[in-house]
């Protein structure tokens, strides 16, 4: 059985446990609203959804699109590609709503990922260590030595409170939902790495996962302050990352080129939809 085929049974399975229960009992479909940014809105993962915004990349198998199939759940998806929190107040992009827009009194369930977009920490972090590891041919830890505590510096200041802020805000515009913010599925191994796959250097590997770390800290952190639930993905990303084979990352990583690098496939999309079923006491414990 695939990877991708055994996250699907197992969702499945969640359904069939929960048929005639929670997944049917209300009179009318559960409002469900995702939002966030391009680990919400499952990036390059085709088929799209062909209602969304094109420039949002917004797929059918992305994890809220899971929940929803398994628990017949009223989704409306408003995540999109490339978003950071001040995009849950404003537009976008032209014909992108605010994504607060979308919520209302009657939601009940609020999932996303957001907070690396801001201050372009996810992708310039990535960019200049990639730039980086070219001047050394993958040896060394060129990154580390330019640019030191600045991301993880970034995050803490100003990335932490954006995320504050946004949770907030969703507070204020869905008082009525439970609201779940997860965290980034692990990129690079713990060592080494796997230039010029991932072309990042040896040395850096350990400084990038830092940055990636106290990323999630910064999200688990403001979930706990705005009274959100975390959803923690990191330890059973181990040994799934960008760096492993087509059949066991659930992570792509840059080469080969694909729609979305560095960014969750549909395998990795389904665990994160199997996680927060598992953490929000929708489903049941299901081994992968």
């Amino acid at each position: 059985m695939g990877a991708r085929r055994a996250v699907v049974a197992a969702l499945a399975v969640i359904g069939l446990f929960l048929g005639g229960t929670a997944a049917w009992a209300d009179e009318a479909p559960l409002r469900y609203v995702n939002l966030g940014d391009s680990y919400s809105s499952g990036a390059g993962i085709q088929p799209a959804v062909a209602t969304a915004p094109p420039q949002c990349s917004q797929s059918q198998l992305n994890w809220a699109h899971d929940i929803a199939r398994v628990k017949r759940y009223q989704l409306v998806d408003v995540s999109c590609s490339g978003a950071d929190t001040s995009d849950f107040r404003a537009s976008q992009s032209p014909g992108v709503a605010p994504q607060l827009n979308a919520l209302t009194a009657d939601t009940k369930l609020v999932t996303l990922t957001i907070g690396g977009n801001d201050n372009s920490v996810f992708t310039s972090s990535i960019q200049k260590c990639a730039t980086a590891a070219a001047t050394t041919a993958g040896q060394g830890n060129p990154c580390q030595r330019a640019y030191g505590d600045s991301f993880v510096d970034t995050i803490n200041s100003s990335n932490y409170p954006n995320i504050v802020k946004a949770l907030k805000d969703v507070r204020a515009k869905a008082p009525n939902a439970r609201v779940a913010i997860s965290g980034y599925l692990t990129i690079l191994p713990a060592t080494q790495g796997c230039y010029p796959i991932m072309p990042i250097a040896a040395g850096d590997v350990p400084y990038l996962n830092g940055i990636q770390a106290a990323l999630n800290n910064a999200v688990k952190r403001a979930a706990q302050q705005t009274g959100a639930t975390y959803l923690d993905v990191t330890a059973i990303s181990q040994g799934h990352d960008a760096c492993q084979s087509p059949f066991k990352r659930w992570v792509e990583p840059i080469v080969p080129i694909n729609a979305a690098p560095v960014h969750p496939n549909f395998v990795g999309e389904g665990v994160m939809a199997k996680n927060a079923l598992d953490v929000l006491g929708l489903g049941i414990g299901i081994g992968l």
